[in-house]
């Protein structure tokens, strides 16, 4: 692999990208990163041997810019690059919320962007990255794109219309996960298991159910009523999850994501 790719404003997510990326036979060599600190991208390349630049740099060295800052820094970080960036580099902007146009238009005319939201998952090579093209994108670019984040985890093309749902549903959808198992941890401590023992029976259960999910091809509604047996402690517990609207609350939850998203990408910080 000889195009340079570089990372810039390197956090979790940054270094994780960086070290699948590495595993999947990218030459550390051909890898740059920003970082706010410098003690950050010293960091970096101690750890990984990848090369710490400014975003000046980054932009006429490389030839694929991901964008990881936070979305309410997007803004200046573009006015930083702009002047810096020709129209023949693809920009990558993994920032929620901001849709592609909101590069487009601060880039020089016909800069190809492409969005991905990821998620967290992408520290054990376990994401879901989500890649939707921006007006000047071409297949090549979207296939580049999944070919550096297929190095973390698994990737899927959406239209970017759909890129608030699949932030709502994947990006922030570990936390939920988390919640449950934090909740179930706290229900095993009161019928009176030790906190540890209860913590690894719902994790390893976790990681049961969602390998069944993933390789049976079955509807989690057949999944589940091989669980529930009539009469039984499970169609007992369904029926007071359905009792206490937690169907609906998790609905009206990732509506509220979803809705967030959108606020991100008005500029509503």
């Amino acid at each position: 692999m000889t195009q340079k790719v570089a990372v810039l404003g390197t956090g979790k997510i940054g270094e994780a990208l960086l070290s699948g990326m590495i595993r999947a036979g990218w030459a550390p060599t051909d890898l740059l990163v920003t970082a706010r600190r410098p003690e950050r991208a010293e960091d970096l390349r101690a750890r990984h041997g990848v090369t710490p630049v400014t975003n000046a740099e980054a932009a006429k060295t490389a030839d694929t810019l991901i964008l990881t800052v936070k979305p309410q820094d997007m803004g200046t970080l573009l006015t930083e690059l702009a002047p810096h960036v020709p129209t023949d580099r693809l920009v990558i902007s993994g920032a929620a919320g901001i849709p592609t146009s909101f590069l487009e238009e601060r880039l020089a005319q016909g800069t190809p962007v492409v969005r991905v939201m990821t998620n967290t998952p992408a520290l054990v090579d376990e994401a879901m990255s989500v890649i939707s093209a921006g007006s000047h994108a071409t297949a090549g670019h979207l296939a580049h794109a999944e070919e550096i984040f297929g190095a973390v985890g698994k990737t899927l093309r959406v239209p970017e219309s759909q890129q608030d749902a699949c932030t709502a549903l994947s990006g922030s959808g570990p936390a939920y996960f988390f919640y449950l198992v934090e909740a179930m941890t706290d229900a095993g401590i009161l019928l009176g298991l030790p906190r540890d023992k209860a913590h690894d029976l719902i994790v390893q259960s976790a990681i049961g159910a969602a390998i069944m999910l993933r390789d049976s091809g079955e509807h989690p509604v057949k999944l589940r009523e091989n669980v529930t047996s009539p009469a039984g402690t499970t169609i007992n517990a369904i029926r007071e999850l359905e009792n206490h609207g937690v169907r609906a609350a998790l609905i009206a939850a990732l509506e509220a994501a979803r809705d967030r998203s959108r606020e991100l990408a008005s500029g509503n910080s």
